[in-house]
C-alpha cells in the first residue's frame, strides 16, 4: 500500500470531496486545513460517529520519526496527550506511514471513542488527539485483520494496554500472522505476557477479583506464518477497577524447570517431534526437567504458508518466567522481506538448539523478565500509584531504554538506576504517575 494513498485509510479519514460535502451541509464539525498553504483540504480528522471535526487548540507534543510507534500510541492514549509525530520516513522510496502502522491506527480507533488522527498529503506528519476508551459494548464482538506486514503480537501490546483502562472489557479476534522471526508470537502472549499482567494486576495478596472485571484469554484458533498468514486468534481483556497496584517484582529466583510449545504448519508431524529433541539436547544437560509440548496444524488451520517455531520458557523457584522463541518462516513475496535477515533454510535440530541457547542467554542476563517483556514492565511501573515501584532487570535493552524517556516525556516519571554489581542486574523504581481507569461505568 503506498503511504500516500488515504482510501485504504477510509475508517479513519475522508478524501477532499467528503470534506467539502460535509461543509456544504453545515453540519455541526467541521474540516480542518492540515496545511493552510495548500488549495484543497490534505488530511481530515474524523470522530468515530464519521462526522469531520476541529481539533482543539491544545498544544502538540512534538516527536520526530517512525521508531517506537506503538510506544507513543499507547502513551498518548493512557496519559491524553495529544502528539504530532513528523519526519515519518521523509527520505524513503516511500515516504510516511507504513501499511501496518496504519493498520494500529484503525484498530485504536474500534476500541475508542473520540479519537483525531489528522495526516498530512505525504503521510510524513501525523497528529493524533486520543478518545475515550471503551472496548468491546455489551453484546458486540470486534472484528481486526492485521494484515501480512506485521505478526499480530506487534499489535496486541497496544490493544492490551489501552483496553485494561477501557470502560468495557476487551473481545476481539484478529487475523494474520500468529508467528513469525521478528516480534513476539502469540504463544508467547498466551504463556509469558498476559500471566505477567495477572501477575501486577493481583497486587499483594488482594483478590484479582477485587480490582479487574473479566480476565485475561488468548485463544489460537489457527496458525498463520510469513508471507500468507491466515492465522485467527480470540482476545479477551479486563478493565481494572481504579488503580493497579504498586509494582514490586524484585526476587529472581533460580531456573526449576522449562516448558515449551514447538509448532508447525503445513510440514510433516515429524519437524516438531526434532525441534524437540535439539532443544532437549542442550537442556537436559543442564537440567532434567524439561517438558516441550507439540502442536502440528494442517489444512485450514495451519494457515497459507508452510513453517515451524520453538518457544521455550523456563520457570524460576519466585514464581517469574523468562522466555525465547525461534521460528524458521519464509518472508519471500513478503512486504517484510525488505527488513528480515534472510538466512539459509536451516534443519529442526539447529532451530531446536537455537532456541535453548537463546533461552540459557536470557537466563544468564538476569532480572525477573526476558528482554522483550522490559519495555512492559517499566510502562506498568509508571502508571502505578503514586508511590515505590520497582523492578529488578537484566541489562537494558535499546527499546528499555527509549521507553525510560517516553515516559518521562509523557508522564513526567523518572526512574532511579542502581546497578548491582554481582549480578550484573539492575534495580530501578519510580514514583508512578498514578494512571486510573476514568472510562469504567459508573452504574
Amino acid at each position: 500500500m503506498d503511504p500516500r494513498d488515504h482510501r485504504s485509510l477510509s475508517c479513519l479519514f475522508a478524501n477532499a470531496n467528503a470534506c467539502n460535502c460535509i461543509h456544504a451541509q453545515s453540519q455541526p464539525s467541521t474540516f480542518f486545513y492540515d496545511d493552510v498553504t495548500q488549495p484543497a483540504p490534505s488530511a481530515l480528522s474524523v470522530s468515530r460517529n464519521g462526522l469531520a471535526s476541529m481539533p482543539s487548540q491544545k498544544s502538540y507534543l512534538k516527536l520526530s520519526g517512525s521508531s517506537h510507534f506503538r510506544q507513543r500510541i499507547i502513551l498518548s492514549t493512557l496519559s491524553g496527550r495529544a502528539i504530532e509525530i513528523n519526519d515519518i520516513r521523509p527520505s524513503s522510496e516511500s515516504p510516511g506511514l507504513a501499511e501496518h502502522e496504519a493498520s494500529l491506527l484503525r484498530l485504536v480507533e474500534k476500541v475508542t471513542n473520540g479519537c483525531e488522527v489528522i495526516i498530512n498529503e505525504t503521510g510524513t506528519r501525523l497528529r493524533y488527539r486520543p478518545g475515550f476508551v471503551t472496548g468491546s459494548p455489551p453484546g458486540e464482538h470486534l472484528h481486526h485483520d492485521c494484515g501480512n506486514v506485521k505478526s499480530i503480537g506487534w499489535y496486541l501490546e497496544v490493544l492490551v494496554l489501552i483496553c485494561m483502562f477501557g470502560k468495557y472489557p476487551l473481545s476481539m479476534t484478529l487475523t494474520g500472522i500468529t508467528n513469525d522471526d521478528v516480534d513476539v508470537g502469540v504463544d508467547t502472549w498466551r504463556t509469558v505476557t498476559l500471566p505477567l499482567l495477572r501477575t501486577v494486576l493481583h497486587g499483594d495478596g488482594d483478590a484479582l477479583a477485587e480490582r479487574v472485571v473479566g480476565g485475561f484469554e488468548l485463544r489460537i484458533q489457527k496458525r498463520g506464518l510469513p508471507p500468507e498468514g491466515g492465522g485467527e486468534v480470540v482476545l479477551s481483556v479486563p478493565i481494572t477497577k481504579g488503580k493497579i497496584p504498586p509494582v514490586s517484582v524484585l526476587e529472581e529466583g533460580l531456573v526449576k524447570r522449562v516448558r515449551g510449545i514447538a509448532y508447525g504448519c503445513r510440514v510433516s508431524p515429524s519437524i516438531t517431534n526434532r525441534l524437540v529433541d535439539g532443544a532437549r539436547g542442550v537442556l537436559n544437560a543442564l537440567l532434567p526437567d524439561v517438558y516441550v509440548f507439540t502442536d502440528h496444524m494442517s489444512g485450514e488451520k495451519g494457515g497459507r504458508s508452510p513453517g515451524y517455531g520453538l518457544l521455550l520458557v523456563g520457570e524460576t523457584t519466585s514464581g517469574r518466567m523468562v522466555s525465547a522463541e525461534v521460528a524458521e518462516v519464509s518472508w519471500a513475496n513478503s512486504a517484510s522481506s525488505a527488513s528480515s535477515v534472510h538466512r539459509s533454510q536451516r534443519v529442526p535440530e539447529d532451530v531446536g538448539k537455537e532456541g535453548a541457547c537463546l533461552l540459557l542467554e536470557e537466563v544468564s542476563k538476569g532480572g525477573v523478565v526476558d528482554s522483550s517483556h522490559q519495555g512492559m514492565l517499566l510502562l506498568l511501573c509508571a502508571l502505578g500509584p503514586e508511590e515505590i515501584n520497582e523492578v529488578r532487570l537484566g541489562p537494558l535493552t535499546p527499546h528499555a531504554v527509549r521507553t525510560l524517556r517516553h515516559l518521562k516525556e509523557f508522564l513526567g516519571v523518572q526512574f532511579s538506576v542502581r546497578p548491582e554489581n554481582s549480578s550484573g542486574t539492575i534495580f530501578l523504581s519510580c514514583i508512578g504517575a498514578g494512571v486510573a481507569n476514568s472510562n469504567k461505568r459508573l452504574t
